[in-house]
């Protein structure tokens, strides 16, 4: 009785529409495969794979072994009549269609899902080695299962977007990833460099109807983004992301440390000499040495540490609701640079001034975004381009991106 039932759960498991299981063969426990004998396709009409017009007769068919889940530690083969069809819409001979296979037709579409599921935890050699399969065929069942993702994901009216740049190779050669930052996912990565042309491909994929109901753009101070995103979305407010101003602001201060310890000498050096990131870094990040190593080299050099204390006050910028608040700590703040002799933060004072109302619009309550998202994805992407040992196929780089904050399906 117990077994009967069992039987009829492990039959109703290979049941797929259109086909009725034969028989099951079971093999060894352990065995590498236990394949199913031929199902028979109960299907009256069959459908062009290409169109999906529907025939009444079929050109031939043939049996065809299509690797499904494995069950109990055993890999499990189905064998399936697979038809094809004189479809007179393509005017030629076509596979037929059936919707629980995958894109491979030698594997079932759930187990191209298991495999691109498995593949968001562990790197494509170490899954290979699991299922005993071909390192480019996981990666093909993933790229399927993200391109699933992605459909049902669907395409966004974004309201907030983020707009950045990535470097795919050693060098110069950027692509733009573009991320709803209310639904926290990116949502476009393309173009071939980060030109004002690549940029209106964004917009061109969006359309001129959702592009109209973008309310706020975040950036950095890249002036073809700008331009691309005033033509085509003149409606939206630019906010300049605070992050890519504070490695402005980051820069200055390193150029500040290399005029000092080219202008010093001897013993006054080795407190410079290798303390790039003890400047550069937050001061809650550093370890118990690093703070030590701090605050000898601010003791040591009056310099450094007035630029030091300059460039940990800025940040107070973003923390006023008002835009006249704001105004008036920055004239403070620049006025303080006079008789410093810090030509970087006088040049940096100057840019912040040329994009003041860029950086000026996070002050209205509505702006108030998190502005992290953008950055933390960046580091999720060099993740993924470290895990795929660089660039090989840049559309699996593509849906790697857009589908690292989808949700499994």
């Amino acid at each position: 009785m117990r077994s009967s039932r069992a039987q009829r759960r492990l039959s109703d498991s290979y049941r797929f529409p259109g086909f009725q299981p034969r028989q099951t063969v079971t093999g060894v426990f352990g065995a590498p495969r236990a394949p199913s004998s031929p199902a028979r396709s109960a299907l009256k009409k069959t459908l062009c794979g290409t169109c999906g017009r529907r025939h009444r007769s079929f050109y031939d068919r043939t049996i065809r072994r299509v690797r499904d889940l494995s069950c109990g530690g055993m890999r499990i083969f189905l064998e399936i009549e697979l038809r094809r069809v004189a479809c007179r819409s393509c005017r030629a001979v076509k596979r037929e269609r059936l919707d629980f296979l995958a894109e491979n037709p030698r594997y079932t579409k759930r187990f191209a899902f298991y495999v691109g599921k498995r593949c968001r935890s562990a790197t494509i050699k170490e899954i290979a080695e699991e299922l005993a399969l071909e390192w480019h065929t996981v990666k093909e069942l993933e790229k399927q299962y993200m391109r699933e993702q992605l459909r049902r994901a669907g395409r966004p009216g974004p309201q907030i977007i983020g707009i950045d740049e990535v470097s795919i190779r050693k060098g110069h050669t950027y692509r733009i990833t573009v991320s709803d930052l209310e639904r926290r996912r990116p949502i476009w990565f393309g173009g071939k460099d980060r030109s004002e042309a690549s940029m209106d491909e964004f917009f061109a994929w969006l359309g001129a109807k959702k592009s109209a109901g973008i309310r706020l753009v975040v950036m950095d101070m890249w002036k073809a983004f700008r331009n691309s995103t005033e033509r085509h979305a003149p409606q939206a407010s630019i906010l300049f992301d605070k992050f890519h101003v504070l490695r402005h602001l980051g820069d200055a201060l390193d150029k500040v440390r290399k005029a000092e310890y080219a202008r010093l000498f001897g013993k006054d050096r080795r407190f410079i000499k290798g303390q790039k990131y003890t400047l550069l870094a937050r001061r809650e990040n550093l370890t118990l040495e690093g703070k030590k190593s701090l605050k000898l080299l601010l003791a040591a050099n009056k310099r450094l540490n007035t630029a030091y204390v300059l460039k940990e006050s800025f940040g107070q910028l973003w923390s006023y609701n008002r835009e006249g608040w704001a105004r008036r700590f920055f004239e403070n703040w620049r006025a303080s640079l006079k008789w410093q002799r810090l030509k970087p933060f006088e040049r940096f004072a100057a840019m912040i001034e040329r994009h003041w109302t860029g950086i000026a619009a996070y002050c209205q309550p509505e702006n108030k975004v998190a502005l992290g998202f953008v950055e933390g994805l960046n580091n999720k992407i060099r993740v993924i381009q470290r895990r795929a040992y660089g660039l090989r196929d840049e559309e699996y780089l593509r849906l790697k991106i857009l589908t690292t904050m989808l949700p499994p399906l």
